[in-house]
């Protein structure tokens, strides 16, 4: 299979064909030329269709990495054969860098408060990875080279003052994030029937959010109500947010399949 037979095949518009084209240059650089090479930070989804295209192109050497364990936005990062990730890893110039940002306490900053501050700099999302927001501050994951930019320019979001300081990766304010348990039966393991659970709607209504394109299964787009679904699977509802299959323990007494699901808050 050509690369273009493989973008024909992997991507579904024009965006993403973009996206996986510059991911093949980077695996041609390291491959090809033996230089180490890296995406710019990818969404989750992004992620997804990534994993799809290096499946298809039959699996090359290649890792993602966030800054800490359970990033949500990653790079996706190719080495050629004379490195090991051990030492990409514990570089300290690699292209991962950590912010700390604090503010007043009583700012209740958001993540929306963050994110439009620095969107305001002109800084692309593709050089920002998560911000951990705690109380009177946050981490800030972001590209090397966007860093001098952010320290010399990030001095506010909204009306409050930031301060901010370079810290190491090991010094990342890491938090679990806040779950809802919600047990629950359901008639069948299809996908609205558990979304329906996962989110408090209906199942009617649960089909129509699948239908309309606004639901992920595992980061990649579904529009089958009925799909099939198992545990560990990640279902994300745009407008909604997201829920995870911890557990289907089995029948219940009336026949129906019971479920333990974690909703994130």
């Amino acid at each position: 299979m050509t690369k273009t037979e493989l973008l024909n095949k992997c991507a579904r518009d024009a965006d993403q064909r973009v996206l996986l084209a510059r991911v093949l240059d980077k695996l041609d650089l390291a491959q090809s030329r033996g230089i180490p090479a890296h995406t710019p930070f990818l969404s989750p989804a992004e992620q997804a269709c990534v994993t799809d295209l290096l499946n298809a192109w039959g699996h090359p050497r290649h890792f993602f990495f966030g800054g800490y364990e359970g990033a949500e936005r990653q790079l996706c990062v190719f080495l050629p054969d004379w490195q090991e990730q051990e030492d990409w890893l514990s570089d300290p110039e690699g292209p991962v860098a950590a912010l700390r940002c604090t503010f007043p306490r009583d700012a209740q900053l958001s993540h929306r408060d963050i994110l439009g501050s620095l969107m305001g700099l002109g800084i692309t999302r593709e050089k920002l990875g998560d911000i951990l927001l705690w109380e009177g501050g946050c981490d800030l994951l972001a590209a090397a080279d966007a860093v001098p930019i952010l320290l010399s320019q990030w001095e506010s979001a909204g009306r409050w003052k930031l301060k901010l300081q370079p810290i190491g990766l090991d010094r990342l304010s890491v938090k679990p994030p806040e779950v809802r348990t919600i047990r629950d039966t359901v008639a069948t393991l299809r996908l609205d029937a558990v979304l329906a659970s996962g989110f408090s709607t209906s199942r009617g209504k649960a089909a129509d959010l699948i239908s309309a394109g606004r639901v992920l299964v595992n980061h990649r787009e579904c529009t089958k109500p009925d799909r099939a679904v198992a545990q560990g699977d990640v279902l994300t509802c745009r407008g909604l947010g997201k829920c995870v299959i911890k557990e289907v323990p089995g029948q219940s007494r009336k026949g129906r399949t019971m479920l333990v699901l974690e909703r994130y808050v």
